[in-house]
């Protein structure tokens, strides 16, 4: 194993490394896709079976049934977000208890909680500090939103999960090698239990992209044989750092520029865009090479920029490129080029000749709920009333881990093999975290190579 490797903590054991190929057999993310047939023939051969992926319902509205009481752990702008989406998507949906490490983000969503839906969360149920997300799970609710920074995410769910209680997972779902492992552990025990677990990546419940999905499973491009993905848009927002912030918190209330804490954006954001052709080809990427760099990044330890080629079975690529620099040419969006013609996340699909032989109809008169943040919750919450498991999490998470993949290939400057990543040794989460001083000195921006 190469020193560039070794220096971000790439240790693997041989029971980690048996450990995390058990995780991967029972994956919905198969090795290699089905063939599609004969190009010339024109005839359709399905990529998979129908029945053998899972489509969602997507009413306006989730079905009428018993009453669930809902908490909130991270107070945060897609906290508060997820709590409209939630009660947009449902009646008979009550928030009973949120939670969050600062008392400021617990009060002022406890007051917009008020003022937008009229519901008034008990003072005794609203909790700060690291443990507030077990103070919110123990508080009696049916169902919990977790969507603090992706760090901690692994341990919310787990907690969770181990209490009996259905799980809303934000995107990405871990930062490292050990959260990977964590929640793919952990997604198991959720279905062994017959919880309802839905993540944040939105494209499965936005009606464009299942028809899309549903016409690829179907043959109508032929057998994927490469695509690209894009998330390049401007700089997220930061925070100065105030005097009287420790480094803890510090990091915390700026977490989306801290790779510990948000997986760095090719992890955080560009993660739906690698989901998706994850999604679409059934596929999982065997190894990553890439490059990134800082350019324009205030605050933090993070690239601004990363370009990576993924390599999947049967010699598949998918460029990746992803960016959050003001000012430069922006394009969020996913080509998937295949034997028979190519699908362009807009809503086309085009022949190899560039015919459009598939549009997306957005005029559907049957469905006036068009918004893929509130049909995601629609989803959880039919399963839920239904009695139905139904978990996401573990397609999530093999994407969240090809996110990790590039990353670690940028920051180093090796190709990282997916069977190395899956059982490295890497925990990027402090032990015990305090809102306190840290060791600063080890959060410093990543040089690929040999330089220092």
């Amino acid at each position: 194993m190469s020193k560039s490797i070794s220096r971000r903590k790439f240790l693997l054991t041989s029971g980690a490394a048996v450990g995390a190929a058990g995780l991967l057999g029972g994956s919905g993310i198969v090795s290699s896709c089905s063939a599609s047939g004969d190009a010339k023939s024109g005839k359709l051969v399905p990529l998979r079976e129908k029945g053998s992926y899972y489509v969602p319902e997507l009413p306006d509205k989730a079905v009428d049934g018993k009453p669930l009481k809902a908490g909130l752990i991270g107070c945060g702008g897609r906290g508060n977000g997820a709590v409209d989406n939630l009660l947009e998507a449902a009646g008979g949906i009550t928030i009973t208890a949120i939670g969050d490490v600062f008392e400021d983000r617990v009060k002022a969503t406890r007051e917009r909680i008020a003022k937008n839906h009229g519901q008034e969360v008990p003072q005794e149920n609203c909790f700060t500090g690291f443990d507030a997300y077990k103070k919110v799970i123990d508080s009696g609710v049916d169902m919990v939103i977790l969507t603090t920074p992706p760090a901690f995410r692994p341990i919310h769910f787990q907690y969770a999960t181990q209490k009996g209680v259905h799980s809303f997972l934000e995107k990405p779902v871990c930062v490292d090698a050990k959260g990977y492992r964590t929640v793919m552990a952990t997604a198991k025990q959720a279905a062994a239990k017959g919880l309802c677990v839905i993540t944040g990546t939105q494209r499965h419940h936005e009606r464009s992209y299942v028809a899309a999905f549903q016409k690829i499973q179907e043959g109508i491009i032929g057998e994927i044989t490469g695509g690209n993905v894009y998330w390049n848009g401007g700089m997220l927002w930061y925070r100065e750092r105030q005097k009287d912030w420790s480094d803890m918190e510090w990091m915390i209330r700026d977490w989306v520029n801290w790779e510990w804490l948000s997986g760095d954006h090719i992890v955080e954001q560009h993660v739906h865009n690698i989901d998706v052709f994850m999604w679409m080809s059934g596929k999982r990427p065997i190894r990553a090479t890439g490059f990134g760099s800082r350019q324009r990044r205030i605050t933090g330890d993070q690239f601004d920029n990363f370009s990576v080629d993924f390599e999947f079975e049967n010699g598949v690529h998918l460029h990746s490129m992803c960016r959050q620099i003001d000012g430069c040419s922006n394009n969020v969006s996913e080509f998937i080029q295949g034997t028979k013609g190519c699908w362009y996340s807009s809503g086309e699909i085009k022949d190899l000749q560039g015919n459009v032989i598939w549009k997306y109809d957005d005029d559907q008169p049957n469905f006036s709920q068009h918004n893929p943040y509130v049909l995601e919750h629609v989803d959880w919450v039919n399963h839920i009333r239904r009695g139905e498991s139904h978990v996401e999490a573990e397609e999530t998470a093999l994407s969240t881990l090809a996110g990790i993949m590039g990353r670690e290939s940028a920051y180093t400057g090796a190709t990282i093999e997916w069977d190395q990543m899956s059982a490295a040794d890497q925990d990027l989460v402090p032990e015990d975290p305090q809102l306190g001083k840290m060791d600063m000195s080890k959060y410093t921006v990543p040089v690929p190579g040999s330089g220092k």
